[in-house]
């Protein structure tokens, strides 16, 4: 029984670190923890961190390239900097930093794989929606005016949703905001509708 008990446990801790990576790290923790050892003093013919002249040629090459060798290892330096768990990613922050504290000014690469989180319903009218729907500006129904909302909730959800994606009288498309995604307009209305909805006025 506590063999299977151990064996369940193992599975279950297997599981939740799969399922949780590490989050990536910025350029400026790996050079600290990892690339400082050389290039902070130019050890082994490291180029020193803030020589622009030793950054110079190397910057020249790009960041495509200075990564390549970074992940293979050149001269001294051997491959990922002798840090296997860095990724490439890192490895390529990591590298933008140390170019940009040596005179550069590059920026720093994101994973391009990697969905940015969802916005909440909230987050999205105090940021955007407020600035029409907080005065009544073009006719957006204010966020206090319980009797605009009430009559805008007869209409249904999906169809609110769906003017609010393409737009609506003065409204643009998507409030103005090109880049919110479907699930968000869902929410930023949600919020609109209850919050107009409990209101006193």
């Amino acid at each position: 029984m506590k063999l299977r008990n151990c064996a369940w446990l193992a599975t279950a801790l297997a599981s939740s670190v799969m399922a949780a990576p590490p989050s990536e790290r910025s350029g400026q923790e790996i050079v600290d923890r990892y690339c400082a050892k050389c290039h902070a003093s130019a050890t082994s013919g490291a180029p020193r961190i803030g020589d622009r002249k030793a950054w110079e040629p190397r910057a020249s090459r790009g960041l495509s390239s200075l990564t390549a060798s970074a992940i293979g290892g050149v001269r001294k330096m051997p491959p990922h900097g002798g840090a296997p768990e860095v990724n490439d990613l890192e490895l390529a922050r990591a590298i933008t930093y140390m170019v940009n504290q040596s005179g550069g000014h590059w920026v720093e690469p994101t994973d391009r794989t990697a969905r940015p989180a969802e916005r909440g319903g909230r987050q999205i009218v105090q940021s955007q929606c407020i600035k029409c729907h907080g005065e009544g500006l073009g006719g957006a129904p204010r966020l206090d005016d319980k009797r605009a909302w009430i009559d805008r909730a007869k209409l249904g959800m999906d169809g609110l949703v769906r003017s609010a994606i393409h737009g609506h009288g003065g409204m643009p498309a998507r409030g103005g905001l090109a880049d919110l995604t479907d699930a968000e307009m869902r929410a930023a209305v949600s919020y609109m509708v209850q919050t107009g909805l409990g209101s006193t006025k």
